[in-house]
């Protein structure tokens, strides 16, 4: 899937509902992840490689895990920056979770305590840890 040799790395990328939902992006088939200005947020879209695989989280409303969504075209300058500073990524959706993972869940988890999402919670893309990954994909199937 990943043209280069690095191992895949994971992903969090939250969006507001009723600006940009998980069904937005599945009407859509692709999607440019942009607007993002944390400088933190905008260098791990600048990480992201083409086929790293991303939570999508409804942030605002919902607070929860809802799909996964696949790095479809990486490196972008963010089309909203008149100024060329912000990086982009395109996405493609993967597959809806089959049970939503609600903040509530995550945070309530001693396991997930060490999670970007829990400690650095206003950030709009973050890390994921392959553990953290496989962790969150058992909790949406129990």
């Amino acid at each position: 899937m990943t043209k280069n040799k690095e191992p895949r790395r994971y992903w969090l990328m939250k969006s507001e509902p009723d600006a940009y939902s998980w069904d937005d992006l599945v009407a859509e088939g692709e999607g440019t992840w942009d607007g993002v200005r944390n400088h933190r947020a905008a260098n791990n879209l600048r990480a992201m490689r083409e086929g790293d695989e991303a939570f999508f989280y409804h942030s605002n409303i919902g607070l929860e895990i809802v799909g996964i969504v696949r790095v479809s075209v990486p490196g972008l300058a963010d089309p909203s920056d008149p100024e060329g500073k912000w990086a982009a990524v395109k996405v493609q959706p993967v597959r809806k979770l089959a049970r939503p993972v609600t903040l509530k869940q995550v945070k309530a988890d001693p396991a997930l305590a060490e999670m970007e999402l829990v400690r650095l919670s206003r950030l709009s893309v973050a890390e994921v840890l392959p553990s953290e990954w496989q962790y969150i994909l058992n909790m949406s199937e129990s």
